[in-house]
């Protein structure tokens, strides 16, 4: 194996592992209906795979084929990590707790922190009674949330998390001191 070889096989790698990089954002902003940069997104990639895939198919041996499926791979795994650490999105997160005293005490820490906060009295599992607070967060600052519970005293708590595309009127989505 050449030195060109080599050279080219690293390449290949490298490139597939950003059209799969590229494919995760594409995914993402796909389902958050963030349409525009979608578009830009969908041209490089087609590019770039149009060419890679000559290449791997014009190749003789098996290198170039496993060199394009270990970049797919290593994109796959980038673009999970990049999904992770953009957190796009906004999340609805219910809490249900059976102690009124810790429900009071989250509420308000939500709500000093920046959040529109709702608090409900619930009937839980054979209509005991439980108390649910109600907000409404970015998902980049569900941290925020879990660390006001731990704070608290809540651990391993009884949530129901639910992506909402959109929010209106007076609810606020953000904490005062964004991360």
């Amino acid at each position: 194996m050449t030195i060109d070889v080599i050279f080219a096989l690293i390449g290949l790698f490298l490139i597939t592992s950003l059209t799969n990089i590229l494919a995760t954002l594409k995914t993402i902003l796909i389902s958050k209906k963030i349409m525009n940069p979608v578009y830009l997104v969908v041209f490089v990639d087609a590019m770039i795979f149009a060419t890679v895939v000559t290449k791997v198919t014009s190749s003789k041996g098996i290198h170039f084929t496993i060199a394009y499926a270990l970049g797919r791979t290593l994109g796959v795994f980038i673009g999970g990590k990049l999904e992770e650490r953009l957190a796009l999105g906004i999340l609805e997160v219910d809490l249900f707790l059976n102690n009124k005293n810790k429900m009071i005490k989250i509420a308000e820490k939500l709500r000093r922190a920046g959040y529109t906060v709702n608090n409900f009295l619930a009937r839980g599992n054979n209509e005991d009674i439980r108390y649910k607070i109600e907000v409404v967060i970015k998902r980049k600052e569900f941290k925020v949330f879990e660390d006001i519970l731990e704070e608290c005293g809540v651990s391993n708590p009884t949530l129901k998390i639910k992506n909402l595309s959109k929010v209106d009127g007076k609810i606020t989505t953000t904490s005062f001191q964004t991360n």
